[in-house]
């Protein structure tokens, strides 16, 4: 099972790729992330195996929910969520 630290190392790689590609403007983000996660990095191998895109895709979803919840515009720390 990989470690938190390689995982987020992942989320970072796969931010600035989307921003690169979408400058940052992509209502369907997480999909995006998910996709690149499976299909472009060592996450599954790290994983041993590939999940079903949607799992992760989801989980992308409700981490941002629940951090905009707790960090409203303006007020969060200017980091990312942690996973």
């Amino acid at each position: 099972m990989p470690d938190t630290d390689q995982v987020a190392a992942l989320l970072h790689q796969a931010g600035e790729t989307h921003h690169a590609d979408t400058d940052g403007e992509d209502p369907d983000w997480a999909t995006f992330y998910s996709d690149w996660l499976l299909h472009h990095s060592p996450l599954p191998e790290l994983l041993g195996r590939a999940p079903v895109r949607s799992h992760p895709t989801a989980e992308l979803v409700a981490l941002d929910e629940r951090f905009t919840k707790t960090h409203p515009k303006g007020t969060g720390s200017g980091s990312t969520p942690k996973i």
